[in-house]
């Protein structure tokens, strides 16, 4: 991910309830894919395109009752398997957040579409939504913003990192290459800390990058 201006950064990280504006599209328990949307995808990206939103369905389904450490490292693994592709390269954009399924279907994306990605399909396997946070961070070895997740397992604890530069889930206090900067979910944004909730920064009014992002799920969706 390239480096980004503070100005930029906050205007990027303002959120919006995800259930509300997709139509249960990350509510526990489905992911909303529809025959439709497999053709679309097949008929798009090929049959392997197809059979990887298949797979990632049926993740979802096999693991709604397992515990939510079993549900992260799941999710995790399954999207760190992907590669990293810088927008510029991907997508010929300076910045564009993919939905899970252009993620999935070009197998590829830059570290918000792991993150993104990684949030929707916790969110579909029941996990709270307070518990989770899209996390802005600094990656001080790269010298550069990074967007990684982070769960808490209550609102103050020390988060667990879902991170697509380091595959094993770490506590945040073991990742000091990480500077958190900001993070948010569908309830609000928050100066980040590395423990507890840190400053409420109040509910995003701005859509900017997540806007255009569910403008494209709902059209995955046929709903727009």
């Amino acid at each position: 991910m390239a480096p980004r201006s503070q100005r930029d950064l906050s205007l990027s990280v303002l959120w919006i309830t995800l259930c509300a504006l997709t139509g249960g599209l990350a509510c526990a328990g489905t992911l909303g894919i529809t025959d439709e949307m497999l053709n679309m995808v097949a008929g798009q990206y090929g049959r392997r395109a197809r059979g990887r939103i298949i797979d990632w369905q049926n993740t979802v389904a096999r693991h709604q009752s397992d515990s939510e450490l079993v549900k992260l490292n799941v999710v995790n693994s399954f999207f760190n398997r992907n590669q990293f592709v810088s927008d510029a390269e991907h997508w010929q954009m300076s910045d564009y957040w993919a939905t899970p399924i252009e993620f999935l279907s070009t197998r590829g994306g830059d570290c918000e579409d792991f993150a993104i990605a990684k949030y929707i399909t916790l969110l579909a396997l029941g996990i709270p939504d307070e518990k989770l946070r899209i996390t802005y961070v600094k990656a001080i070895r790269l010298d550069q913003a990074h967007m990684v997740l982070t769960y808490y397992e209550t609102p103050r604890a020390i988060p667990l990192v879902l991170d697509n530069l380091d595959k094993t889930i770490r506590p945040a206090s073991q990742r000091p290459d990480l500077k958190p900067v900001y993070n948010f979910n569908g309830n609000g944004l928050w100066l980040a800390k590395m423990r507890g909730e840190g400053q409420k920064m109040g509910a995003p009014e701005e859509l900017n990058m997540w806007r255009d992002l569910i403008i494209r799920l709902k059209r995955e969706r046929g709903t727009q």
